[in-house]
């Protein structure tokens, strides 16, 4: 691969790429949006009490902003691989190529993993306070489901990206927690 490859984090890959890159900045993917509607049985929940986790659902007339990633060519195959290893882990996610508008200018394809919707871990039909208390209780492999959804609301805010059904379930996670604590 001569060219550099471009990975988009809407997610866990916006704080935790775990992959070597050159540059990053603010991008954005148009017909998907980001959402809370894959079931997760490895990293933020089990079989028995599954978590979720984001994912890009397709949704005409849909944006979402996240990072675009540079990975230099050298570190192409090598940062392919882990992705695959990590996000390919239960088939739930596609590999699929898609156009992106970078937000100091101009347009790449880059590499994003965007929900099956047939696939069992497709939860698109949950409401938000259902979402919250989800991940509220749910715990994984990489550690508990509010880390990673608070993770997140982090960075975007960070990055002047506003998520407002994110910012929502932050804010119910947190009463849930702390209801949780007065009982």
């Amino acid at each position: 691969m001569d060219a550099p490859l471009w990975v988009f984090g809407y997610g866990s890959l916006m704080w935790n790429p775990e992959f070597p890159y050159r540059r990053r900045e603010v991008a954005r993917i148009e017909g998907f949006h980001r959402s809370f509607c894959m079931s997760s049985i490895h990293h933020r929940g089990t079989e028995d009490a599954p978590g979720l986790v984001l994912a890009l659902d397709e949704t005409p007339g849909a944006v979402c902003d996240g990072i675009a990633f540079e990975v230099a060519p050298e570190a192409a195959d090598g940062t392919l691989h882990l992705l695959r290893e990590r996000e390919l882990i239960s088939s739930a996610y596609v590999e699929h190529w898609l156009p992106l508008r970078l937000g100091e200018g101009g347009n790449v394809e880059a590499l994003a993993y965007v929900i099956e919707k047939t696939h069992v871990q497709y939860r698109g039909d949950l409401g938000l306070e259902e979402q919250a208390q989800i991940i509220h209780r749910a715990v994984g492999g990489r550690g508990p489901n509010t880390e990673y959804l608070y993770n997140t609301v982090e960075h975007l805010a960070e990055l002047g990206i506003v998520d407002a059904d994110l910012d929502w379930l932050a804010r119910r996670v947190r009463v849930l927690e702390a209801e949780g604590l007065a009982s």
